[in-house]
């Protein structure tokens, strides 16, 4: 028998292109995997998928199911949302600040969105780059925090976006373009590029430069990532940036991503809420929008545990 979560795999896969990459989407095993969509096809007794080709092609029978996948999730999802606010009780509020300054590429589409699906829940967005926003949350003057950066605290939970990548973007014609990752002393002599934001607030310096006892010969900040990208490219500087910010850039050919040590500097995104309040109806919907949307347009994250 036909199953919703057969046509979530297929859909998965298509989106995925492979069956690793919708493993990893689907958070199970790439055994798990092939062993579901064997198991379908053996129910079936048709083939749905076309192996060994990447991207992954489907049959005419895997075209036909992808298609009713298409047509029937977003229905499913639909009615769900509305049971859910129905059971919660349609109001509701959403202030959430932001301490990453890149979060605006995948907030943003998620935050229309959740938009479309809660219109009485009342948004409000802002950033948290001059304030201590665990603070704020905790008072309740917010409700969602978007930050790497956890602090202990009993009245605060930390729900996982997704695990990213830390990069260093470098001029493509640099001395550093040429490595196939840097060490930490190799940023003592460069002009590091960051967000205007404390020191011990970036990442680049908590997790990467700090531990090694290392500082870069000079820093210079700027507010957008664009603009950060453009003096890469003019060689004024290097900059630390996560993974999936950087490629669309990267495909323009405007500037080199190199890892930050031989092993990467892998970080969690959260968002931090008030003990008790991850189970609302309305923030488990955004948690679920949020993640759908980002694994679905962003290169190079991870699921996170």
């Amino acid at each position: 028998m036909l199953e919703l979560r057969h046509l979530n795999t297929l859909l998965a896969i298509d989106e995925a292109g492979s069956l690793v990459e919708a493993a990893e989407r689907l958070h199970v095993t790439q055994s798990a995997l092939s062993h579901q969509l064997k198991d379908l096809e053996h129910r079936l007794a048709v083939s749905l998928i076309v192996r060994r080709t990447r991207p992954i092609r489907f049959t005419p029978a895997g075209a036909r199911l992808l298609a009713l996948a298409r047509d029937i999730l977003p229905r499913v999802k639909r009615t769900e949302t509305e049971l859910r606010r129905l059971a919660a009780g349609r109001s509701g509020r959403l202030h959430i600040a932001i301490e990453c300054h890149s979060c605006f590429q995948w907030l943003m589409p998620a935050l229309d969105r959740f938009r479309e699906a809660w219109p009485e829940v009342e948004l409000d967005l802002s950033a948290a780059f001059s304030f201590t926003p665990q603070s704020a949350l905790v008072r309740g003057d917010l409700d969602m925090v978007i930050t790497s950066d956890p602090v202990d605290n009993e009245a605060v939970r930390y729900l996982p976006l997704f695990r990213y990548e830390l990069v260093l973007a470098v001029a493509r014609g640099s001395a550093l373009a040429r490595q196939r990752f840097v060490a930490a002393s190799a940023l003592s002599d460069q002009r590091l590029i960051t967000y205007p934001v404390e020191h011990e607030r970036l990442d680049v310096f908590t997790a990467f430069l700090d531990p090694a006892g290392v500082a870069p010969a000079s820093v210079r900040t700027a507010e957008l990532t664009p603009m950060m990208v453009q003096l890469v490219a003019a060689g004024r500087g290097v900059a630390a940036l996560p993974n999936w910010a950087l490629t669309e850039y990267l495909d323009l050919k405007l500037v080199e991503a190199v890892r930050l040590g031989e092993a990467g500097v892998w970080r969690t995104l959260y968002a931090a809420v008030r003990d008790g309040d991850e189970s609302v109806p309305y923030v488990q919907e955004f948690m679920d929008t949020a993640r759908g949307l980002c694994f679905q347009n962003l290169s190079g994250i991870r699921r996170a545990d």
